[in-house]
């Protein structure tokens, strides 16, 4: 049995090409893109699919490996993966920004955390909301879903296939619009409950000009703030399985696949 270089061009154009478009989106995707998984287990994992998912995909149409097309056909299957993994960011994103707007509103926002996944100073609340978003996430199976989007996507948009065209990449900066709508909606009750606050404290200092308002004001808000936020709390569950569903919606129509 002869191994010529087309051979060799062949195999490798078969693995390397599905590995990069799986990759992108392990790399990107909630969870498994964060800085504390270690690199080992990342490039396992990408390698471990791929292996599982090339016999499934017909062979690729690359006549030279160390080309120009086939570098342009690299860099399709990379913002196919990115696209993908960058609709779960924004789903847990969501909620981070949510928990950042109840914060600041609440005086809450002096208590900061660094994000493991970003490396980031936010509050304390915005991590509360991103560790609860993110196991959500992962216990409604998030991370199996994609997987198989991935994996559809081959039969969808096949490698070397244009039918990824630019429009949908504007339409993915359009979907981001949600994440700010739903992180308000979740944050508008606590928001109008502290501005309640605020304009009482606003009519105490009026009525009293004496009276320290900030020495009395700023441990009565972070105290209602927190009792607001825990009777609000109750939206989280409605809201994230509302911007879920709106995350697969898009993620099927992103690789023209049927929801199911």
């Amino acid at each position: 049995m002869e191994f010529t270089e087309s051979v060799v061009n062949q195999y490798l154009a078969d693995f390397i090409l599905p590995f990069t478009r799986i990759a992108a989106l392990v790399m990107t995707m909630i969870g498994f893109g964060a800085r504390t998984t270690p690199t080992r287990i990342k490039l396992f994992l990408c390698v471990a699919l791929t292996i599982a998912i090339m016999p499934a995909i017909p062979p690729s149409k690359v006549d030279e490996l160390l080309s120009l097309p086939t570098f342009m056909i690299i860099g399709q299957q990379m913002l196919i993966g990115i696209s993908l993994g960058f609709i779960t960011v924004m789903v847990v994103n969501t909620f981070t920004l949510a928990g950042q707007i109840i914060a600041m509103q609440s005086g809450l926002g002096f208590a900061s955390l660094v994000d493991p996944a970003s490396g980031m100073n936010v509050p304390a609340v915005g991590q509360f909301f991103l560790i609860l978003s993110t196991l959500l996430f992962w216990g409604m199976d998030g991370h199996l879903a994609y997987l198989q989007f991935i994996a559809a996507s081959f039969d969808t948009l096949p490698i070397g296939n244009e039918q990824f065209s630019s429009i949908k990449y504007k339409e993915i900066v359009l979907w981001g619009s949600w994440m700010f709508a739903t992180a308000l909606s979740l944050a508008l009750a606590p928001l109008t409950a502290m501005l309640l606050i605020n304009f009482s404290f606003g009519i105490m200092t009026r009525a009293a000009p004496q009276l320290n308002i900030f020495a009395i004001g700023f441990p009565i808000t972070m105290m209602a703030g927190l009792l607001i936020m825990w009777l609000t709390f109750g939206n989280f569950l409605t809201h994230f399985e509302l911007q879920w569903q709106r995350a697969l919606d898009f993620s099927c129509y992103l690789i023209d696949c049927q929801a199911g």
